[in-house]
């Protein structure tokens, strides 16, 4: 089977497709450091929305998400945006936990499996 890797860095590649299945690396809010959960999390769907395009799928297909936020007491702040960006019908197995991220200037990374 073979693998394809969209935007590849020397680190790690931002999508990894393996089959009928894509990878995305965790993705932090590029666009939108020190902004607010709710701007981070907005901006990190948004390129997760592009990545998934460029790997032929869409949020309709998630299967998995990881959500790592620094402070807990966001979460409710971090999921007002995360409900009103996933389909009706089409949320993925999820998991949420608390973490400190690689930048103080990231308070939300979210990294998501999908199918092709």
């Amino acid at each position: 089977m073979s693998v394809k890797r969209i935007d590849v860095g020397q680190r790690m590649s931002q999508a990894v497709i393996h089959g009928s299945t894509v990878y995305l690396a965790g993705q932090v809010a590029a666009d939108a450091p020190g902004k607010s959960v709710a701007e981070q999390t907005a901006n990190i769907l948004e390129r997760i929305e592009r990545l998934l395009a460029k790997a032929g799928t869409d949020k309709t297909k998630l299967l998995s998400t990881t959500i790592w936020i620094t402070d807990m007491s966001t979460f409710a702040e971090m999921n007002a945006v995360w409900d009103a960006w996933v389909p009706e019908g089409c949320a993925p197995g999820r998991a949420c936990v608390e973490a400190k991220l690689a930048s103080p200037d990231y308070t939300v990374e979210i990294a998501v499996i999908a199918a092709v």
